[in-house]
């Protein structure tokens, strides 16, 4: 139900004149929906405070060069900074920490699911912050999620107390930091500066206290102990998931609706979740099946409302 309520959100942005977010919808999802995988690759040779100093540094590089190479300022107003700080601070610190530390704690299929819960909890913080009504419908929807982090945690979990419950939990707060950092780069509205400086200065913020922990608390890097398939994992990760996909999200966020530009997110756990069972050997049980479904029905009902008819 949730694919055919997606196509035609999608066929409305089509003819509202919306192409260009379609594609922008697409790539986003594919790249985020990859980079589960490559970043379990990536974990099982590089820890996690490495991995985020190596990412965040090197989108901070690629894209801050980019904007230079095409002439854009990288001087930012001084009213933008708090608003760049406090959403880079919760959409990429706060999310992809959290995001490695919960798939060393649990499948990664079953960590994308609780992840991409956001748009529910993005609805929540939406009405809070930004004054939207919820409806009805996505008071349902929001139920309808529940239930399927309830099916997906289990009765294993639940009994296993604070060690069955540490990889949700984190995972779980990952998708509310990345709620609330989208909340607030729509409640900042229009940005001076251009997407790809934000994103490139998050970037390198969030790397400063990457590296500190990095040097603190973890071995030095020995590259040439890696596997093969963290090296390509690690170079997709880099390339697709931390600078393209992180600059396109700031752009379809600044420039459509919460529900247009979260309704990427119907594809990547769906993507998320294949990716892993084919690359990773993880099992498609019962409940993986139904928490993901119950998981896309509830951002469908939530994301995808009808226009009133006229």
């Amino acid at each position: 139900m949730s694919l055919i309520m997606a196509r035609t959100h999608l066929a409305r942005l089509r003819t509202s004149g919306h192409v260009p977010a379609l594609l922008l919808i697409a790539t986003i999802g594919l790249f985020w929906g990859g980079n589960w995988p490559a970043v379990r690759f990536i974990l099982m040779d590089v820890p996690p405070f490495t991995l985020r100093a190596i990412g965040f540094t090197t989108g901070a590089l690629l894209l801050l060069a980019w904007a230079r190479w095409r002439r854009l300022p990288l001087a930012v107003p001084s009213q933008e900074w708090p608003w760049l700080v406090a959403t880079g601070a919760f959409t990429i610190l706060g999310f992809n920490l959290a995001t490695a530390f919960g798939q060393l704690r649990m499948p990664t299929s079953q960590a994308a699911i609780i992840a991409f819960s956001m748009p529910c909890w993005a609805l929540l913080l939406a009405w809070w912050l930004l004054g939207q009504r919820i409806t009805r419908r996505q008071w349902s929807g929001l139920l309808c999620g529940q239930t399927g982090l309830l099916v997906l945690l289990g009765p294993a979990a639940l009994a296993g107390g604070s060690h069955g419950l540490a990889g949700p939990l984190i995972m779980l707060g990952a998708a509310l930091s990345w709620a609330l950092g989208t909340v607030l780069i729509k409640r900042r509205g229009i940005w001076q500066s251009h997407a790809v400086v934000i994103t490139g200065w998050q970037f390198a913020l969030c790397a400063i206290p990457m590296v500190v922990m990095m040097v603190a608390v973890e071995p030095v890097p020995s590259p040439g102990d890696w596997h093969t398939s963290t090296w390509l994992a690690l170079g997709y990760h880099l390339v697709f998931s931390i600078t393209i996909a992180q600059m396109l999200w700031f752009l379809n966020v600044n420039r459509l609706t919460i529900a247009q530009a979260t309704i990427s997110t119907l594809i990547i756990p769906t993507v998320g979740v294949s990716s892993a069972i084919l690359l990773l050997g993880e099992p498609l049980s019962a409940k993986v099946f139904v928490a993901l479904l119950l998981t896309l029905a509830a951002v469908a009902i939530v994301m995808l409302h009808r226009r009133p008819s006229t």
